[in-house]
């Protein structure tokens, strides 16, 4: 199968050309180093499938992306994702998959579980503009999937912990936080159960570990030998947590803990 592939460079793109590559997969990467970039027209006469998963935002930063320039964040973001969508439907592409974000959820009760056909409900901008993406997509007569992903980790540029595990091994205060994580090679093999079905929902939840920072850096302290403590647990009652259920039904089974410990002992540098 052809697939046109944008924001190929990126945390999510690399995991996600690795993995179509392994599966047999012919990849049209689409990003700057091939001289693309979102907001641009695209040709893709001849490709069978399209998986979106660049997007532009202020370095480090997905809520709060647009940085002091929320109009050209909303240009590149929503009308040029919109364009693309609109792109690949004139030019008969079977599936399109859109890395959308648990940012949709935002503005649902604290604690609430998240099922995968959950109305969206974003407080922040960047949440707005997944959202908007998604209804985009489902209005057009093609058969497309928002993945709404949660915190995503792994090597290599996913590798989000990086500052965190370095002020922790400096015996830096480190603030108590919990979140929900997905290894980013999970998600990319999530996108492959969903490109080829037949069928499949407008809407699913990806997402993996209950990831509280007292754990991970606890895991951190055993690989090295760190003598500082790790922060206090979090309040957890407050998480929303997304219920992946429709993954689960296509035989998605995320690595969960076992993954989490091989990623860090990858990653992490003994003294």
């Amino acid at each position: 199968m052809r697939v046109a592939l944008t924001g190929a460079g990126g945390i999510l793109g690399q995991a996600l050309s690795r993995a179509l590559a392994a599966a047999g997969h012919r990849v049209t990467p689409l990003d700057r180093a091939h001289g693309w970039a979102l907001g641009q027209p695209v040709d893709l006469a001849g490709q069978d499938a399209l998986i979106h998963a660049a997007f532009a935002h202020a370095p480090g930063r997905y809520r709060g992306g647009e940085g002091d320039d929320p109009a050209g964040f909303v240009a590149a973001n929503l009308d040029g994702t919109r364009r693309l969508f609109d792109q690949a439907a004139a030019a008969g592409v079977g599936r399109v998959l859109f890395l959308s974000s648990r940012a949709v959820h935002d503005g649902h009760p604290a604690g609430l579980r998240l099922p995968d056909d959950l109305p969206a409900r974003p407080t922040t901008l960047y949440g707005q503009v997944k959202a908007q993406a998604e209804a985009h997509l489902a209005a057009l007569p093609v058969r497309g999937t928002a993945i709404r992903a949660t915190g995503v980790y792994g090597p290599g540029a996913a590798w989000k912990w990086a500052g965190l595990i370095a002020d922790y091994r400096a015996g830096r205060p480190i603030a108590p936080r919990v979140a929900t994580e997905v290894h980013a090679d999970d998600l990319a093999r999530a996108a492959l159960l969903l490109m080829d079905r037949a069928e499949a929902p407008a809407t699913v939840n990806c997402s993996d570990l209950v990831l509280d920072r007292h754990d991970l850096l606890t895991r951190v302290q055993q690989l090295t030998g760190c003598p500082h403590p790790p922060p206090p647990r979090a309040d957890a009652t407050g998480l929303r947590i997304p219920d992946c259920a429709a993954l689960t039904a296509l035989g998605w089974r995320p690595g969960g803990t076992a993954l989490l410990a091989r990623t860090l002992a990858d990653c992490v540098d003994a003294p």
